[in-house]
């Protein structure tokens, strides 16, 4: 049961996580609708929830370039600090964009939850 359940969850944040973040911005630059304020905060947790995720894939490409972080590193946990940060900033946006219909409105709270649980586990398995 772990082991399907960590197959899973890799395959959600490896695979999932990046195609419905590109899914999102694809679909967000082929929609033609008027903004609104709403559209424009999902807009913003979107971007937030991507910032996040690149993040992500900068920290490990860093880690892999320097040779991986010491246990509890300063640099490191400020990482996780940010990373954390902007994905629950992400998500307040993106459940104020959910009350009105937008080409993002359903993406950028997917988004959002995904980073922060990626960071969450990320700072648990340190």
């Amino acid at each position: 049961m772990n082991q399907s359940f960590f197959v899973l969850f890799v395959l959600g944040i490896c695979i999932a996580l990046p195609a419905v973040m590109i899914w999102g911005w694809v679909r967000w630059a082929k929609h033609r609708e008027p903004r609104t304020a709403f559209s424009t905060l999902s807009l913003v947790g979107f971007a937030l929830g991507t910032v996040s995720g690149l993040l992500a894939i900068v920290a490990m490409l860093y880690a892999r370039v320097v040779g991986g972080f010491s246990f509890y590193d300063p640099a490191l946990m400020k990482i996780y600090r940010w990373g954390a940060l902007l994905s629950v900033t992400a998500m307040v946006f993106a459940i104020i964009g959910l009350w009105r219909p937008s080409s993002l409105r359903w993406h950028a709270p997917v988004c959002a939850v995904g980073t922060l649980v990626f960071w969450l586990a990320a700072a648990a398995g340190e």
